[in-house]
């Protein structure tokens, strides 16, 4: 079954860090990502840039391009991985390893269903 883990971050926070903060952070999150490689579990997993620099597709027809996303929230999306492990359990734990390496992240888990045209979605119970 494939996972999403999405980081949340608060964005000052993030672009607080000095340079030598950020380089650490990423190293201890990149042993992670190289075990998670190894165990053949880990698909995409990409850092966003700030908020400031999305905008948003929304309304009917072709839509109405706008500035950023405005969710009222401390947080932002600021990264994700793909993973897949047999429970949701297993990806929490990948989470959570995660989580030692950046303890100031939030992490959510959600189960990814694969859209491919012309076939059945994938759920939790294999079907």
């Amino acid at each position: 079954m494939y996972y999403a883990i999405l980081a949340y971050h608060a964005e000052g926070v993030v672009e607080s860090w000095t340079e030598e903060e950020d380089a650490a952070l990423m190293t201890e999150l990149l042993q992670v990502n190289d075990r998670l490689v190894r165990e053949k579990s880990l698909g995409p997993a990409a850092r966003l840039g700030p908020t400031r620099g999305a905008v948003t597709l929304r309304g009917k027809g072709d839509g109405i391009v706008t500035d950023g996303p405005f969710a009222e929230t401390k947080e932002q999306l600021v990264g994700f991985y793909v993973v897949d492990f047999p429970t949701l359990n297993d990806a929490v734990a990948a989470a959570r390893d995660l989580r030692r390496a950046n303890p100031t992240a939030v992490y959510e888990i959600r189960p990814i269903s694969l859209y491919l045209p012309g076939a059945p979605l994938q759920t939790e119970d294999g079907g």
